[in-house]
């Protein structure tokens, strides 16, 4: 933990006038912390932050995020640079150890990954145990988790290689387990890995290559599915983040923490963003709804609102939305659909960033609406549309949660409560109630 710079905040107990400092801890960038660490020795409470919106739960250097101005830098890097410049696996090595890599480095770490891309032949028998209807995310669930029982070689967390292993096996196998889960749901047989592709080309191929036909990768789809990689593969200490790093400090093996952070992700309120956009985009139906949809966003009264405009954390353009808009924008052109809820997104894109009132509210479109748009563009279903998600996610959970181990003072997490029930009464036997 960085040290104090001798900075205080002064706590004043307004019944007994008592006063504790409390010391001020900065950051290389953002807001200082208060370290309230021993606030309840001291003073006997605790803090109440519900959804731990005002809480600094960790130290990291992975991401750093300022929504006011739009910024989302990877180990000091912006999102923007990293996207147009970089490949994903590049970005992972990033994420994973503080530095981007020499081309030397490059080349092994892109061949590690590449042969770790293969799952265990028995773990395809695993999938014959799921209905063939069921959601890919509760797939993905159960095979992440399960993968601890077939790789036992890296369960220790104390070892640093095995650690790596862990790491790498992740990262490798999490596109190959999603595309599995695909061609399960549809009946077709599995694809295996190829080394001879890229991360995305080897995802496409997985996912859509049948025995019958040779798959052609277009470059510029595979350069579109790797920015839908970078642009989410890590975004500070979120939900599902937050997850990984709980499940993590009890000591739990990296496979179930991040079937734990999958968990958490399948909640529509976090990773199912981008399918929202598409739902809105179904209710809308046609381009000449849009004004009568338009109105009702802006009718306080009215229950509608647009998904995939504004976000939570970034209260100015998020800057992941301008490289995914690039992006979407070659993919429509190459493609060149004759779909009408593609023909109606993009005029819905042109009257938000025209109209007066989203401007004056900054409701830009974000990155979820563009990369909802892309993933329908190139037919993946929505029911994926989550999973790949995870696909992204897993390098910013596994670096997030190899940072959390090598942390010397890292504790199990205990969040504390305001308990609100029944003070301590006596037990009745039930024949006197």
């Amino acid at each position: 933990m960085n040290k104090s710079n001798a900075a205080t905040f002064t706590l004043t107990d307004d019944t007994t006038g008592s006063a504790y400092k409390l010391p001020v801890i900065p950051g290389t960038m953002g807001p200082s912390v208060i370290d309230v660490r021993k606030l309840y020795a001291e003073t006997g409470h605790f803090t109440f932050d519900p959804g731990f919106t005002s809480t600094g739960s960790c130290e990291s250097g992975l991401t750093f995020i300022d929504g006011d101005e739009g910024i989302l830098l990877h180990r000091g890097y912006k999102i923007e640079d990293l996207a147009e410049n970089s490949d994903f696996l590049e970005v992972a090595y990033l994420l994973l150890y503080g530095e981007l890599p020499t081309a030397a480095q490059k080349k092994k770490f892109d061949h590690d990954v590449t042969y770790h891309t293969m799952v265990h032949e028995q773990l395809s028998n695993f999938y014959r145990g799921f209905r063939r209807d069921a959601h890919p995310m509760a797939v993905l669930c159960g095979v992440i988790g399960a993968l601890s029982a077939f790789y036992h070689d890296s369960l220790d967390i104390h070892d640093e290689r095995q650690r790596m292993i862990a790491s790498f096996r992740l990262v490798a196998k999490m596109p190959t387990i999603a595309a599995m889960a695909y061609k399960y749901s549809v009946g077709q047989p599995f694809n295996y890995p190829r080394n001879d592709l890229s991360y995305s080309e080897n995802f496409l191929h997985m996912m859509f290559a049948v025995p019958a036909e040779p798959y052609k990768i277009s470059p510029t789809i595979s350069r579109a599915m790797d920015r839908i990689l970078i642009l989410h593969a890590d975004h500070e200490q979120n939900a599902s983040t937050s997850t990984v790093r709980l499940s993590g400090s009890s000591g739990a093996n990296p496979f179930a923490c991040i079937a734990a952070g999958i968990a958490s992700l399948w909640g529509p309120a976090h990773g199912g963003a981008n399918e929202a956009v598409l739902n809105m985009l179904q209710e809308i139906g046609h381009k000449d709804n849009i004004s009568e949809f338009i109105k009702k966003a802006k009718d306080k009264d009215d229950p509608f609102r647009l998904m995939g405009f504004g976000h939570r954390v970034y209260k100015n353009y998020d800057p992941r939305a301008k490289v995914m808009q690039k992006s979407c924008h070659e993919v429509l052109a190459e493609l060149n659909l004759d779909d009408p809820l593609l023909e109606l997104a993009m005029a819905l894109e042109k009257i938000a960033l025209e109209d007066d009132y989203f401007v004056e509210k900054k409701l830009f479109p974000n990155v979820d609406f563009y990369s909802g748009i892309v993933l329908k563009a190139l037919g993946f279903p929505t029911s994926m549309f989550t999973v790949l998600f995870a696909v992204a996610r897993t390098v910013g959970w596994v670096a997030q949660w190899k940072e959390m181990i090598e942390e010397p003072g890292q504790k199990i997490g205990r969040p504390r409560q305001l308990y609100t029930g029944p003070q301590q009464r006596p037990f009745v036997p039930v024949s006197k109630r």
